[in-house]
């Protein structure tokens, strides 16, 4: 196994794991990945992905990649569409997912943080899109994800150059909800998770899909599609949703 999982009450831990290799991705660990996420899914409030050893994760197996290639093209397709397949396991799922980044986090890495949800990062992290570096195109989505996180001239920067920032440019940037100071990443995860925690889970989970949908649509047309969530979740949850407002606001005073 190369994707480890934990159910810890109700947070899930999924951890790439090849730490030898910087977790480095193959067809394997991204199939793995995207099961992991979808059977923790269905047990936990919140996901974390993290990785183990130094490095979150330093992208694709060059080595595996190398081997694929020259099996031809629709090998080497097999191994975007199993990554591709891990990113759309960690956007679809309903719960939040986290990533704790440390270390390096580039290529396919880096690629995977623009997928999950939400992006804790150690201020001494290494983040970068390198594949034009090394003469290849980014395959895990910078081209499409970035200019909708960071705008066009931002991501075209950023998969032009190579160029590698930090935790604190990547918060700055909108590349990260929060950085950390290096050895607090655990527990800025945690601050993070509980806030998470705190909230209802069918609203995390209407904001989620209207927010991965936004870009989607012209503004009208995703005010109009926010207007049904909201009616539709008020119908199922709107005694839940308002005995939750009450009690908040008693607590408050």
């Amino acid at each position: 196994m190369t994707v480890r999982r934990e159910l810890r009450g109700q947070v899930g831990h999924v951890v790439l794991d090849r730490p030898a290799e910087r977790n480095a991705v193959t067809i394997g660990l991204a199939r793995e990945l995207a099961e992991a996420v979808t059977s923790l899914a269905a047990r936990a409030r919140v996901l974390v992905l993290s990785g183990a050893g130094p490095d979150f994760c330093a992208g694709g197996d060059v080595g595996a990649l190398a081997t694929l290639h020259a099996r031809g093209r629709d090998a080497t397709a097999e191994l975007f569409g199993a990554f591709r397949e891990a990113c759309r396991a960690i956007s679809s799922v309903p719960v939040p997912v986290v990533a704790a980044v440390h270390g390096h986090a580039v290529a396919g890495g880096f690629e995977l943080v623009q997928a999950c949800d939400l992006a804790v990062v150690s201020a001494d992290a290494r983040i970068a899109d390198i594949h034009c570096r090394y003469g290849q195109v980014p395959g895990g989505g910078s081209t499409q994800r970035l200019p909708r996180i960071v705008g066009r001239q931002r991501a075209m920067g950023l998969i032009l150059t190579g160029e590698v920032i930090g935790g604190r440019q990547a918060v700055e940037w909108g590349l990260a909800y929060r950085v950390a100071e290096p050895g607090e990443l655990d527990r800025t995860v945690e601050e993070v998770v509980d806030l998470l925690l705190a909230n209802p889970a069918p609203a995390m989970a209407r904001s989620k899909q209207l927010v991965n949908q936004a870009l989607a649509h012209s503004l009208d047309a995703g005010l109009d599609m926010e207007t049904e969530h909201v009616l539709d979740h008020l119908e199922a949850e709107g005694h839940a949703a308002f005995a939750a407002f009450t009690d908040r606001k008693a607590r408050s005073r």
